[in-house]
């Protein structure tokens, strides 16, 4: 099993746009496991798109958050890395 975060925010005009995307593996061994998740961003192709997006206040983002879990179909994908996440597991 994963989990898969997605995680958003307001930008500069105040829109609700995605801050970042990662998913970890839940562990099985049982105690506290700490996880440190890399976020990413999708990105526009184009200068463009870029532009038109900014304008707009509608920037990529994934519609499927299966996407974020398997790693098929991501290698055609442009993503910015956007930082960490620390998560804390509890298993028993």
């Amino acid at each position: 099993p994963q989990i898969v975060l997605s995680v958003y925010g307001p930008d500069f005009f105040g829109h609700d746009v995605v801050r970042g995307y990662g998913a970890v593996h839940v562990p099985f061994v049982p105690g506290r496991h700490k996880r440190t998740i890399a976020m990413f961003v999708p990105e526009s192709t184009s200068r463009l798109q870029q532009l038109t997006s900014w304008f707009t206040g509608r920037r990529p983002e994934f519609t499927d958050p299966k996407v974020v879990a398997q790693g098929e179909g991501r290698e055609v994908t442009r993503v910015r890395s956007q930082g960490f996440v620390t998560i804390s597991f509890n298993v028993i």
